[in-house]
């Protein structure tokens, strides 16, 4: 496998075009998917074949949730997987995934799910901390967790079947992850496992976001870990960010038409410098899923925020049919490279925290285009 590096050259022939940039959303037609909690990160349960799980005729989704109080970012310190419903616009709150105490973070944070043929279903996610941490510490482990999912009245449920297990760790050139303070942005990162079956083989990957040692503290990378026999291995580093960004979160990869185009979410916040690109998601292309990858659309940009909501969405997936998923994240406009406001008063009122408008991509060759919008949520004057 070939390692590739995306470099400031790439960024260099970043340029404005309407094929790259979202259209702002009008939030009069976006209702909150939880009324009294955020939600952030969705993902769906995939089947083998890259469909949507569905139970009794709706979409199983999973997402992190958290009391919609207090700080925006302070979310992340509480955030619990949570289980949803999707009927077209209609979701159903299902409750958290797992029950108190079952996970051995002191928090939950992103990953993938599968259900197999046999109908078993594993979850993969991050655990940070440690479970009764007198203090929040930001180790991070990737973890599995087995069951099954069944009816349950109007929604569904996750019945585990099993513990939850440690399943990959930060080895072969990648940084640990387990600083004892830090925040969004500042920690170096061993997380977000993004399940991908290989179609030509049928081997599963585990696409991770992940540190490596340099000479710089913008070492960013996409890891890999391949499944063989019962265990899994994990690989040098698909890509590296070189010296260019702190973090390549959720990276995930999509086969289409005989090629696999990896993913990945990135702020501007934590580019260097800061600003240098558009918070959005980022893609590369190649022949086999271990590489050697080359940018899409010469600099790696395949979506970004409107200039005038510089922080409008984020956390994106592309699913197999193309449609690129992410949340509704911060309305503050101006500076792309500045956050949320300290004030917890003021960041709440520019936080949405609901899933947001998908956006339909066209993928040719190195080439990437936003070809549509679907609404994925009830308007705020519909039903949900």
């Amino acid at each position: 496998m070939s390692r590739t590096l995306w470099t400031p050259a790439h960024l260099e022939r970043l340029r404005p075009d309407p094929a790259t940039t979202a259209p702002p959303v009008d939030l009069e037609d976006v209702a909150r998917v939880l009324p009294d909690d955020d939600v952030w990160d969705p993902w769906p349960v995939l089947d083998p074949d890259g469909r949507i799980a569905t139970v009794d005729g709706g979409e199983v989704w999973m997402a992190l949730s958290a009391p919609a109080r207090g700080h925006p970012d302070g979310r992340h310190d509480v955030a619990r997987l949570r289980l949803l419903l999707r009927h077209g616009p209609a979701w159903t709150d299902c409750g958290h995934v797992f029950p108190d105490g079952a996970s051995p973070g002191s928090r939950e944070w992103s990953g993938s799910a599968v259900r197999r043929a046999d109908g078993s279903v594993s979850v993969f996610y991050t655990a940070a901390g440690r479970r009764g941490e007198p203090r929040r510490t930001f180790l991070q482990r990737v973890m599995e967790a087995t069951g099954r999912l069944a009816p349950a009245g109007e929604g569904v449920r996750f019945e585990p079947a099993g513990v939850h297990r440690e399943i990959v760790r930060p080895t072969a050139g990648y940084l640990p992850a387990d600083e004892l303070r830090g925040g969004p942005g500042r920690i170096r990162a061993f997380r977000d496992p993004g399940w991908f079956a290989d179609p030509a083989d049928g081997r599963p990957y585990l696409l991770i976001a992940a540190s490596v040692a340099g000479a710089r503290r913008f070492d960013g990378a996409v890891g890999i870990a391949a499944r063989r026999g019962r265990g899994w291995t994990v690989l040098p580093p698909l890509l590296v960010a070189d010296g260019i960004h702190h973090e390549l979160e959720r990276p995930h990869v999509v086969a289409h038409r005989g090629r696999y185009h990896l993913f990945f979410s990135a702020h501007a916040s934590t580019f260097h410098p800061p600003g240098r690109a558009p918070t959005g998601l980022y893609g590369f292309v190649a022949p086999t899923v271990l590489g050697p990858y080359e940018p899409l659309n010469d600099s790696g940009l395949v979506i970004a925020n409107p200039p005038e909501q510089p922080h409008q969405a984020y956390a994106w997936v592309v699913l197999p049919d193309l449609r690129a998923v992410s949340f509704l994240d911060d309305r503050t406009s101006g500076d792309a490279a500045g956050w949320r406001p300290a004030d917890a008063t003021e960041a709440r009122a520019r936080f949405d925290g609901t899933v947001a408008p998908a956006l339909r991509l066209a993928l040719d060759g190195a080439r990437s285009e936003i070809v549509g919008v679907e609404a994925l949520v009830a308007s705020s004057g519909s039903p949900a």
